[in-house]
């Protein structure tokens, strides 16, 4: 299913189809402040699962993030947030960045029983902010594949779901994506061993 929502003005009839989809186990793909992304309900493992096979990954290998709504529950999914840590994070957020840092127990099992640090967003694109607000927990989010290496990511809906729209249940049509993924920051390893992991749309300078 392939639905339009308002960038800007998200039509709230589409985002409470989207949520009630997703707490059915929907596997979306999604606009997001960089590229378009695939991901699920974080607590959903059968949609987990499936997005492992899209992308044609291991649950094991896995490294997808999760985006929340807020910076101020962050705490609940990660460990030792420090005041610094904290403080970054506020600079940053909601932006093109994902953090690295410490899991907690708030996130499920299935999401990182292999590993113990997870990636958190929070995205400013505004269809992501009201869907995972009204979930009430975060979602699990990947890039979609690069197109190719000339084209990278793909941008426009329409070709997404001819591409995808038999391996997904919704594909949203938010406008056209970006081709410049979030920049990447580890925060795992303490406030004096902060790096930058993947230079991408945001500028990581302006806020260490």
């Amino acid at each position: 299913m392939l639905i339009s929502i308002h960038s800007k003005n998200p039509q709230p009839r589409l985002i409470t189809q989207i949520v009630e989809a997703l707490k059915k186990d929907a596997v979306i793909i999604y606009p997001t402040d960089t590229v378009y992304a695939l991901g699920c309900d974080i607590n959903s493992k059968k949609a987990f699962e499936k997005v492992c096979r899209i992308k044609g990954i291991k649950p094991e290998k896995a490294q997808f993030s999760c985006i929340c709504d807020n910076v101020s529950i962050i705490s609940d999914y990660a460990l030792h947030v420090t005041t610094p840590t904290f403080k970054l994070l506020k600079r940053a957020l909601p932006g093109p960045f994902t953090f690295i840092l410490e899991a907690s127990k708030g996130i499920p099992k299935h999401f990182q029983e292999y590993r113990k640090t997870v990636g958190i967003r929070v995205t400013s694109h505004q269809i992501v902010q009201q869907i995972v607000n009204q979930l009430g927990n975060p979602i699990m989010t990947t890039s979609l594949p690069e197109s190719d290496p000339v084209r990278g990511y793909p941008v426009d809906a329409e070709e997404i779901f001819n591409a995808y729209g038999n391996l997904v249940d919704i594909v949203i049509d938010g406008g056209p994506g970006g081709l410049i993924p979030s920049t990447v920051i580890d925060c795992s390893k303490g406030d004096n061993e902060i790096s930058v992991v993947r230079e991408g749309l945001g500028n990581s300078d302006s806020v260490l």
